[in-house]
């Protein structure tokens, strides 16, 4: 639920010229959208799990994802249709948010039946959006940004394998989904 935030820091203060966006409301978007797509949702896990509908925060087992991510989905899905309503944003808001929500949506709909690793789509999403604006914005040096999403991501893959909260094929699987998709979908609205 991070991710969404760190590119969305991304596109709005380390490569501005990705969107048309005022500075002076940069700020105030970013809330907005850290609030509709990390903080909503994480109060929303934690009251599933105190209401006793969830029975861990780590939904360890296939059956404790199914509500939490259908609910997520749901939010990020009003948050996309929120950005699309107001014309006066840049579609770009949308359109990030649209491929991010997209993400979620085949996650969501995987989770019934396996258990793909969402922290690890999450950080092929974090990849793909610092690789498409280093290659789409001359001015943008991905070389750091992108070192240390791939120490983050290395990072989170071990720590996914030393919980065992994963097989190695459920995090490889997850990454690539998660690259692949951003990858042509920030390629696209960048294009």
């Amino acid at each position: 639920m991070v991710i969404p935030s760190l590119v969305f820091g991304l596109v709005l203060f380390v490569v501005p010229e990705a969107t048309s966006i005022p500075d002076s409301f940069k700020g105030t978007l970013f809330y907005l959208i850290a609030l509709s797509t990390l903080v909503i949702p994480m109060v929303t896990v934690f009251g599933l799990r105190l209401s006793g509908t969830l029975r861990s925060v780590h939904m360890a087992e296939l059956k404790d994802r199914a509500i939490p991510f259908s609910v997520t989905s749901i939010y990020y899905i009003l948050t996309v249709y929120f950005l699309y309503q107001k014309k006066e944003f840049d579609p770009i808001l949308w359109q990030v948010l649209g491929v991010i929500t997209l993400a979620i949506l085949v996650l969501t709909v995987v989770t019934f039946f396996w258990k793909m690793s969402a922290h690890m789509t999450g950080m092929g999403g974090l990849l793909a959006a610092v690789l498409v604006l280093g290659l789409k914005f001359p001015n943008f040096q991905p070389l750091y940004p992108l070192l240390g999403s791939l120490v983050l991501t290395g990072l989170v893959g071990t720590v996914r394998l030393y919980l065992n909260a994963h097989k190695p094929v459920e995090l490889y699987v997850g990454l690539a989904f998660g690259f692949s998709l951003c990858f042509i979908g920030f390629g696209w609205i960048w294009a």
